[in-house]
């Protein structure tokens, strides 16, 4: 209670003292750029992912923009140890998407044990916890290993993104299922294309992403 009145909770965007549960005042919340698209339809993040490998579904929360409100929520998630804000974008995509068609398990983009360390937590388990309780669909955090340290691609400019190589392993055999792919921001689509392949080596298996954001 102390804490709360030294150091109130305040809206990420005007600094307005705001719930502790919430990231931004509802003056603010209309200025998120929400994506509105359809999971089982065709939308920019869809096309995008179809150049890279064969996708079923795709979705994106928000539309990814730097300087931008969408940003700082990203940033308060990976960098500012604010792991609510996994749990308040799990709920805003729990009121966007209704699934018809129940993927048979998710699988989160896996951090380096190096970077695991050093950042203490993956920000995307409370986010698929959330969804993996209310879906009811098995969350599998130890599904995939990174085998290779790579610099955050949020520290490097847009025109070398795409020069990173990526190594990724499955640690658990899957076969013949619908894996939703969770991941925080897509921006070149090397990550979770690298990802998908690997599981897609089995042809029996399909995969569908979902991203908190996309920078088109």
């Amino acid at each position: 209670m102390l804490l709360d009145l030294l150091f109130p909770n305040r809206c990420l965007h005007c600094n307005t003292i705001i719930s502790k549960d919430e990231l931004v005042c509802h003056v603010c919340f209309p200025q998120i750029k929400f994506s509105h698209f359809n999971f089982y339809e065709e939308n920019p993040l869809k096309q995008r992912c179809k150049l890279l490998f064969p996708v079923k579904n795709a979705y994106a929360v928000m539309e990814f923009q730097e300087e931008a409100l969408s940003q700082k929520i990203i940033h308060q998630l990976k960098y500012r140890s604010q792991e609510k804000v996994g749990k308040i974008m799990a709920e805003w995509t729990l009121e966007r998407i209704y699934l018809s068609e129940k993927p048979d398990v998710l699988i989160t983009v896996p951090l380096h044990p190096k970077k695991l360390k050093k950042r203490g937590y993956n920000q995307l388990h409370i986010f698929a916890d959330t969804l993996s309780k209310n879906w009811e669909i098995p969350h599998h955090k130890e599904a995939l290993k990174r085998n290779s340290y790579q610099k955050a691609q949020a520290q490097k400019d847009k025109s070398h993104r795409a020069e990173t190589k990526y190594d990724f392993s499955l640690t658990e055999e899957i076969s013949g299922k619908h894996v939703l792919l969770i991941d925080d921001v897509f921006t070149t689509g090397n990550t979770i294309s690298a990802i998908a392949w690997e599981i897609l080596k089995n042809p029996r298996n399909e995969v569908s992403v979902l991203v908190m954001a996309f920078d088109s």
